[in-house]
């Protein structure tokens, strides 16, 4: 009964004219820098078109920790927003509370079970009810590149491993420009230890170490080497690192003053909103090592229960809106990032979204689309904040890599 409740509520505000809805929703989000911005106002305008009013409810801080703080102080007050941009575990968090919508039924109307990644699967849904609508996929296993850079630096390949990155970005350090444009905030020293777990470890590796939290992996060698690549990532990094934001450090890539940057696709929507070109004006490729694999997170809309019959509707357009196909194009195509169905044609997008669109299917084909350990996706948020703590600390010289190693184990237990 409640499933064809809601889609007959569906079904009447679809059939209601503009002038008669007065409908809105309220979205919570934290997408502040000029590429994220652009690409929100994609969806904005589409639900406009539908008579639905968007009110911006932006939270900043790009990792999303502010955003969750604010949404906990929101629903406490029995106040929620429409909708909510989460992460990962947060999603199945709130999923636990009972205190979202049932998306079921628009869910089966439209497919998405059979449209949407598995791995993403996991966190959209929670007792097996869709909970979340999710827009895009993200993966952080990234470098983004200063073609005119690296030319100036005698930098003239893509490098194939870890070792010929170093190399690479130490030439670009002799020739006087900034080798990796970093920000030191604990969520961008996490994104990079992304990529070093998988290129030093490989994906089983990911997997036993870092979502199944094996002991005897994190235990390894092999995180000992990974925090020792850290390191040589440290040495090439400007001394002005320490708290600057993530897309000013890729302002300093798009500029000319940075070689590289390691960082979620989502900088691509940086390079794309200054006007750059892919393989003209810069470079994008996975990080030396990881090809074939796809550390991934996923930014999807939470949808919260409303007791408001005519928000609900408009809650249900705002997440089928979410879920077109033309808009998962539309919508990735300036974000940088793949869409979250796998039946969305690829050609709109440039070189690197077409790479990413191309990657994220054989990924998922061979069950190497794994989840962000900084992200939210590859464990829960009190084992990621310490995580995060341990690779922090070590990338701002505070402990060694064996000190590491030892408190990473001992942070995976909490």
């Amino acid at each position: 009964m409640k499933k064809q409740l809601v889609t007959l509520a569906v079904a009447t505000v679809a059939a209601m004219p503009a002038f008669a809805q007065q409908q809105s929703v309220e979205v919570l989000h934290w997408w502040t820098s000029g590429g994220e911005a652009a690409a929100l106002n994609v969806l904005k305008g589409n639900l406009e078109k539908q008579g639905v009013k968007w009110n911006d409810m932006p939270v900043a801080g790009g990792g999303g920790e502010a955003a969750m703080t604010a949404v906990r102080a929101r629903v406490t007050a029995s106040n929620p927003p429409t909708a909510v941009q989460m992460l990962g575990f947060d999603i199945t968090d709130w999923g636990k509370q009972g205190a979202v919508t049932d998306l079921n039924a628009l869910a089966a109307r439209e497919g998405w079970d059979k449209t949407v990644p598995l791995a993403l699967q996991k966190f959209s849904k929670y007792n097996g009810k869709w909970i979340s609508a999710p827009v895009n996929i993200h993966s952080t296993n990234w470098i983004w590149a200063n073609k005119e850079v690296l030319a100036k630096a005698g930098v003239k390949s893509e490098p194939k491993n870890f070792d010929e990155f170093i190399a690479a970005a130490e030439k670009v350090q002799q020739a006087g420009f900034i080798a990796i444009a970093h920000g030191g905030q604990p969520w961008q020293e996490a994104t990079v230890f992304d990529s070093v777990v998988l290129s030093t470890g490989g994906i089983e590796y990911y997997k036993k170490a870092f979502i199944e939290l094996d002991p005897k992996a994190l235990k390894s060698e092999t995180t000992e080497k990974v925090f020792h690549r850290m390191g040589q990532i440290r040495k090439l990094v400007d001394k002005d690192f320490s708290g600057r934001d993530w897309n000013v450090a890729s302002g300093m890539v798009i500029s000319g003053k940075a070689g590289f940057q390691i960082m979620g696709d989502w900088a691509k929507g940086e390079f794309v909103n200054a006007k750059q070109v892919p393989g003209k004006d810069f470079l994008c490729y996975r990080f030396p090592g990881t090809q074939g694999t796809v550390a991934f997170n996923s930014d999807q809309f939470v949808m919260f229960k409303l007791n408001d019959a005519e928000k609900s509707a408009a809650q249900l357009k705002l997440a089928a809106a979410i879920m077109e196909p033309g808009f998962q194009s539309a919508f990735n195509v300036v974000k940088g990032s793949a869409p979250a169905r796998t039946d969305v044609s690829d050609a709109a997008f440039d070189d690197c979204g077409k790479k990413a669109i191309k990657d994220v299917a054989a990924a998922n084909k061979a069950n190497t689309l794994v989840g962000s350990i900084a992200h939210g996706h590859a464990v829960p948020a009190s084992i990621k904040n310490a995580f995060y703590d341990v690779i922090t600390r070590h990338f701002n010289g505070q402990i060694d890599d064996k000190k590491a190693v030892a408190e990473l184990v001992a942070a995976a237990k909490n």
